[in-house]
């Protein structure tokens, strides 16, 4: 079954002392239960012509025990398929793109540059929570960290020069709105997609605050600047770089390997449970069966 995963797989270990019972069971199952061992044979024969005694219980009712512990077995260990309803929550290992939107960059080159370069990253972050922030004069979250690769890209598609209302470049904006965004997460990333306008005091202390956190800051700069725009100091974006590197817009492909070579490979299972629907107890309740014939039989 397509993307059939087990939460608690370890719970399969089971089986295996299960199945040395049922063998010694089958192989040590009495006749008459144990009476064969104290009567002498003509008595005993005689007991279960009487119908005080039975024989040797069919196979498949030997088995009814052993079956129920199997299947419920089966059920602790989480059989699961993804939720098309899960929750977005960002995890451990979260990549938040800030991409700059004023208007050096989209009202020239830049935009297409900057929306090539964020679509790229999406797509190569896969399997890692990618959330995205769009900033000009100020900043605005345009999606939490998610795994819904497709529709951060349709979100990424519409941005055009009109998105983002008044002028300006604020960084240091975009960097305090990721603060928040990736507060107490161990292990987190943010790429800023970016012409380096704008980088100033503030940016580099509230670069410095999130690195604080743990968040390793990496860039892609952008060149196609507006024709009236001032060009900002070439090493702009490395001021704001923490841990991270700065790549020219078209290696995003690179830095994505990067970023996903060392993200986290630690799941909360809390987390993972949230994303997959749990089978398992559906599938315990295909032991009660055999279990109702055991206990009809001890009527």
């Amino acid at each position: 079954m397509d993307g059939l995963i087990l939460l608690r797989p370890w719970w399969l270990l089971a089986l295996l002392p299960l199945a040395g019972l049922v063998l010694l069971r089958l192989a040590r199952s009495p006749d008459a239960g144990g009476w064969e061992g104290v009567m002498p044979h003509d008595m005993l024969r005689a007991m279960q012509a009487l119908g005080h005694l039975g024989g040797r219980q069919p196979l498949w009712m030997r088995l009814l025990a052993p079956l129920a512990l199997a299947v419920l077995i089966c059920g602790l260990s989480g059989p699961a398929l993804p939720r098309t309803d899960a929750p977005v929550l960002a995890q451990a290992d979260a990549v938040v793109l800030a991409v700059d939107l004023s208007p050096s960059v989209a009202q020239g080159a830049g935009l297409d540059q900057a929306k090539i370069a964020a679509a790229g990253l999406a797509q190569g972050l896969s399997g890692r929570p990618v959330g995205l922030i769009l900033y000009g004069g100020e900043a605005f979250t345009a999606s939490a960290p998610t795994l819904d690769v497709a529709t951060l890209q349709t979100q990424i598609g519409v941005l055009d020069a009109e998105t983002m209302p008044g002028k300006g470049s604020r960084p240091a904006a975009a960097i305090g709105m990721a603060t928040q965004m990736l507060a107490g997460l161990p292990r987190a990333d943010l790429v800023l997609i970016s012409d380096g306008g704008g980088v100033d005091n503030q940016a580099v202390a509230e670069a410095d605050r999130l690195a604080g956190q743990g968040v390793r800051i990496s860039a892609l700069r952008l060149e196609g600047r507006a024709a009236d725009a001032p060009a900002p100091a070439p090493d702009a974006l490395d001021r704001l770089l923490r841990d991270g590197e700065a790549a020219a817009w078209d290696q995003s492909d690179r830095l994505a390997a990067r970023l996903i070579r060392s993200g986290g490979s630690v799941r909360d299972p809390v987390l993972q449970a949230l994303q997959y629907r749990d089978l398992g107890p559906w599938l315990a309740l295909l032991a009660l069966p055999p279990l109702l014939v055991m206990l009809r039989r001890l009527e």
